[in-house]
This record gives C-alpha cells, sequence and structure tokens, in this order.
C-alpha cells in the first residue's frame, strides 16, 4: 500500500466517525452542529488539498471544526 492509499483510508474513517457522531444529532446545539459538519468538510477538503495526506486530513478536520464552532457561535 502507498502512502495515497493510507491516506484515502484515514480520510474515509474520518468521514465515518463524523457521521457516527452525527447519531446524537437530534440533541446537539446548532453550535456543536456546525463544529460537527465543519470538521467533516475540514477533513475532505484537507484530503483533496494534499492528495490523501494524512496531516492534512487531520488538520483541515480541525480547523473546520473550529471555524464551524465560531460560525454556530454567531446564530
Amino acid at each position: 500500500m502507498t502512502i495515497g492509499t493510507f491516506g484515502k483510508i484515514g480520510a474515509s474513517l474520518l468521514l465515518a466517525a463524523a457521521m457516527a457522531g452525527c447519531s446524537s444529532w437530534d440533541n446537539m446545539s446548532h453550535r456543536q452542529k456546525a463544529a460537527v459538519t465543519g470538521a467533516g468538510l475540514g477533513g475532505v477538503a484537507g484530503a483533496v488539498i494534499t492528495n490523501g495526506g494524512i496531516l492534512g486530513t487531520v488538520g483541515g478536520a480541525a480547523i473546520g471544526g473550529v471555524i464551524g464552532d465560531q460560525v454556530g457561535k454567531n446564530r
């Protein structure tokens, strides 16, 4: 397996973990929902930008989660 394959698997696992977190979606506040959505989108964007790099995927998820949290705070 190549590094790219591991990155794609990592991105898939991150997305699956984000979706598993959505199982309690009804009990979440708007801010929490925005953070989860931001983390999922950020992880995918980081994976695309770095061609499946693990650090890019995790970094994108972290940054996306923070941005989503801040955007959700204003609502």
